[in-house]
């Protein structure tokens, strides 16, 4: 890198527009690059100022895998969980053929007093699933999330993918607020959790779902599949 200025190239295999965290991927990517190549090491939560101030919003990437509660418009910590993830197995895909959303354009969402109360509420319960690792509590947190993004950005296999997850035995479902992605999340210390995962994979894409994954969580295991 010359002195005062220089060339940074980015190649990405994340899809665009559909909730992967593209846009924060590159430009946390970006900063970590140009900082390296300065000679520097900065904070997480500098990094993540620096990248809202890029792209005006930002995803919890630069704190990695942390449980915390972030506030994406404004780059700071609102509350960290302490701890780690309850161990999860999630199989992730893309709503159908819904298109990409292009997320500089889209509304933001209002929320109504009801759902800011209702919240707070699974704020807590958030916290309490962190704390006494309860995989079921946080998928109930994740599910009620996720109906109430319906209100704001609706997902056509939204009660396709809930009755599969019953019948499966899932602890819930959570989407993702500005894309398409939808997730199922499974205990993974539960009997047969790799097998069912694998058949709730199976039936997903059965149903016309696209890009099925499974990935681990905090689980003694990596990529399934």
């Amino acid at each position: 890198m010359a002195e005062g200025g220089g060339e940074l190239t980015i190649e990405s295999p994340i899809m665009i527009g559909h909730g992967y965290g593209s846009s924060t991927a590159d430009v946390i990517a970006a900063i970590r690059a140009v900082a390296a190549a300065a000679g520097l090491t900065l904070r997480q939560s500098t990094i993540a100022r620096l990248a809202v101030a890029a792209e005006g919003a930002s995803d919890a990437i630069a704190y990695g895998d942390q449980p915390i509660l972030f506030a994406h418009r404004e780059g700071r910590t609102i509350e960290h969980f302490g701890g780690e993830f309850p161990p999860l197995l999630l199989v992730g895909f893309r709503d159908g053929s819904a298109r990409p959303i292009d997320t500089l354009s889209m509304p933001r969402a209002r929320y109504d007093c009801e759902e800011i109360g209702l919240f707070r509420v699974l704020r807590g319960l958030a916290n309490r699933s962190i704390r006494q690792q309860d995989p079921r509590l946080l998928g109930r947190v994740a599910t009620i999330s996720a109906s109430i993004s319906q209100k704001h950005l609706p997902k056509a296999s939204f009660n396709t993918v809930l009755d599969i997850a019953r019948a499966h035995d899932a602890c819930g479902v959570q989407v993702a607020h500005s894309g398409t992605l939808i997730g199922v999340l499974l205990d993974a210390n539960a009997p047969r959790a790799a097998m069912r995962a694998a058949e709730l994979a199976r039936q997903v894409s059965g149903a016309g779902l696209q890009g099925v994954h499974t990935f681990a969580l905090n689980a003694e295991t990596g990529l399934i599949q």
